[in-house]
């Protein structure tokens, strides 16, 4: 060593038959494969023999147990996405976003998907994709373009329907999304960004969750799946193996991977027929701006309330049912006819259409004091 480099010498060594430096190869006997085949185990013996074996057994070749898996899965997805493909729509919508500095309109342009529910024509789709919309047109699979006009929206539930006007049209099949289970394939069809027709599968991860529209109330009863949806799948088709319907796809949650939802089938369906026979879907109101607060736990045990949170009453717009009841700010809705509150949302689910011009009870805590007003609810002009 002593700061002088170290090298590393090897030298090789003689065979038994060549000279220093050299290398010869060992000559070994021919080897008699059929020989060995007696003392080799069974299982190598399947490989080493391209020909009929000794006991007339011929080589066959092992086969992937999970590919009859795999080719059923394909098929599910294949005959389920050529079962409601001819129904899916491409939704283009024109909106009016305000005037330019020489008076002209200024025009949006926005898009999503959506599917048809019946042989005359109305297609489902979600309300975000055409609120507001000065200009619908609807593309099918075939090539065919169609104006849509719009029947009816629904913003809390995030719901829509349209109407072409189109001969020769193939309605999907509605499902039972109450029927549905965890784990169950799950096929999303659309057109993401655009791009025509375009099919995503994956399983239902979840069910019963809880999404909120974009009005601000929740929806309740919300598929959650890890079908990839894309910007432009809003409003298409959420399919199960058999090819029917079991969702619309309303959204997914930017930057998380798998995490995409869809509106159960049953609750289009209700929001649907009311929104063809009704033109909208009726909801009562008691006008007042509130939020969910959490109640002191002296007040809960003494009046052994059975939720911890309420709903405190911020403002009562003029006029209002709130205001009539003799609501006033500060006070905190704890049950309405009867049923516990605990938040804005549990009020929302309480004011249905059955509520408009009932009268009913709703309970507050004022201060320290626990209170019982009759209030009539009336219908939201949302």
């Amino acid at each position: 060593m002593n700061g002088r480099s170290s090298t590393i010498s090897t030298t090789l060594q003689p065979s038994a038959t060549g000279t220093a430096g050299q290398l010869t190869p060992h000559s070994y006997p021919p080897l008699n494969l059929q020989a060995c085949l007696p003392h080799l185990p069974a299982m190598p013996e399947r490989f080493l023999s391209s020909g009929p074996l000794e006991n007339g057994a011929a080589f066959q070749p092992v086969s992937n147990g999970d590919s009859g898996f795999l080719d059923a899965y394909s098929h599910a997805v294949v005959s389920a996405a050529e079962k409601v493909s001819p129904s899916v729509a491409k939704i283009e919508v024109t909106q009016t976003a305000g005037r330019a500095r020489n008076g002209e309109p200024r025009e949006r342009h926005g898009g999503g998907s959506g599917f048809v529910f019946t042989p005359d024509g109305l297609v489902l789709t979600n309300s975000h994709v055409v609120h507001n919309a000065s200009k619908i047109a609807i593309s099918l699979p075939d090539g065919r373009q169609f104006p849509a006009h719009l029947i009816g929206e629904d913003p809390a539930t995030d719901l829509a329907v349209v109407r072409i006007d189109a001969p020769s049209l193939t309605a999907v099949e509605l499902g039972d999304s109450q029927k549905l289970r965890v784990g169950q394939l799950a096929i999303a069809i659309g057109n993401p960004y655009g791009f025509q027709y375009t099919v995503t599968a994956g399983v239902v991860s979840a069910l019963g969750r809880s999404l909120r529209s974009y009005s601000g109330r929740m929806i309740d009863d919300v598929i959650q799946t890890d079908a990839s949806l894309n910007p432009g799948n809003s409003g298409g088709p959420l399919v199960s193996s058999e090819g029917q319907v079991i969702g619309v796809n309303t959204a997914t949650i930017m930057g998380a991977q798998g995490l995409c939802f869809a509106i159960g089938i049953n609750t289009a369906k209700f929001v649907a027929s009311r929104l063809l026979t009704q033109g909208r879907i009726r909801r009562a109101y008691i006008g007042v701006e509130a939020q969910t607060v959490p109640l002191h736990r002296r007040i809960v045990r003494f009046y052994d309330l059975p939720k911890e949170t309420g709903v405190i009453v911020l403002a009562a717009t003029d006029g209002s049912p709130a205001q009539k009841a003799g609501l006033r700010e500060g006070d905190v809705i704890i049950a309405f006819g009867g049923q516990p509150v605990a938040g804005i949302d549990d009020l929302h689910r309480l004011l249905t259409d059955t509520q408009v011009g009932v009268k009913n009870t709703i309970t507050i805590l004022r201060r320290t004091e626990r209170l019982e007003q009759e209030i009539v609810p009336q219908e939201s002009r949302e």
